[in-house]
């Protein structure tokens, strides 16, 4: 069994661990930052932040593919070889995992409250315009992928252990 082709399940759950990581952060920093007004003329404003993730572009893909393909050799018209027993060159050496971005969003609430000390000539508020209600579903919804991905992680320990004592 190649190093490679055997701990490619430990960086695949990796990445998913990360990406979760990273959404829950979010999330928990929108939650926390939700009734932090802006100062007079939106100074100092927090902004609520999003999270946009997406797959590797069909470019890295089909240059992996390429690569891998390169590998293989002919020993007949009719046949192709898979790779001999030394050839180590394949494996999860590119990073193929999801694309993450960080984006802060414009959208702002107001509120009326002249007695405010940021509160603007006609009396209104910002503040950074959350939905909890989403916010919370992100945070359990990542929590629950993060879980998965942990659990992905034990079943491949398990299963290496298992393959080392035979």
């Amino acid at each position: 069994m190649q190093i490679d082709r055997m701990f490619g399940t430990f960086k695949n759950a990796m990445r998913g661990l990360d990406v979760q990581r990273q959404k829950i952060a979010v999330a928990s920093e929108n939650i926390a930052n939700a009734q932090t007004s802006s100062g007079v003329n939106g100074a100092g404003s927090v902004k609520p932040k999003s999270i946009a993730i997406s797959s590797p572009s069909q470019s890295v893909f089909g240059k992996h593919f390429q690569t891998s393909v390169g590998r293989l050799t002919t020993t007949n018209e009719k046949h192709v070889s898979g790779l001999g027993a030394s050839d180590s060159r394949i494996g999860v050496s590119a990073d193929h995992g999801p694309v993450v971005e960080i984006f802060t969003e414009d959208k702002m609430r107001a509120e009326y409250d002249p007695g405010h000390p940021h509160a603007d000539s006609s009396g209104m508020v910002y503040y950074p315009d959350v939905d909890m209600i989403k916010e919370m579903s992100q945070i359990v919804m990542a929590n629950r992928l993060y879980e998965a991905n942990l659990s992905v992680i034990e079943a491949e320990k398990q299963i290496i252990k298992r393959a080392l004592e035979i």
